[in-house]
């Protein structure tokens, strides 16, 4: 989805910090990475889970957005661990 403006939750700042991701590592992503997972039908607003490298290792952003403002809340965003993700960790692995 195509935004505007992002905003940033307290959860994910949180997140960020302990992760050592910045806010342009989480831009990036944005603009650049694939959808991996698409929930058009979450509310209050459809989310998306995106992925994305940034300095070589992959990160994970889950974006809440709104396509009459385009905006965009950023839920959190993390670097996915291989024992729960495949295929260059766009695949849940099976439990």
């Amino acid at each position: 989805m195509d935004v505007g403006r992002i905003i940033f939750t307290g959860h994910a700042v949180h997140r960020m910090f302990e992760r050592g991701l910045s806010v342009a590592d989480v831009q990036s992503v944005i603009r650049y990475g694939e959808i991996i997972e698409d929930y058009p039908d979450d509310m209050p607003h459809p989310i998306q889970l995106l992925l994305g490298y940034c300095g070589g290792r992959p990160v994970h952003v889950v974006l809440a957005a709104e396509a009459a403002t385009r905006t965009g809340w950023v839920v959190t965003a993390y670097i996915p661990s291989i024992a729960i993700w495949e295929d260059y960790f766009r695949t849940r692995r099976l439990r």
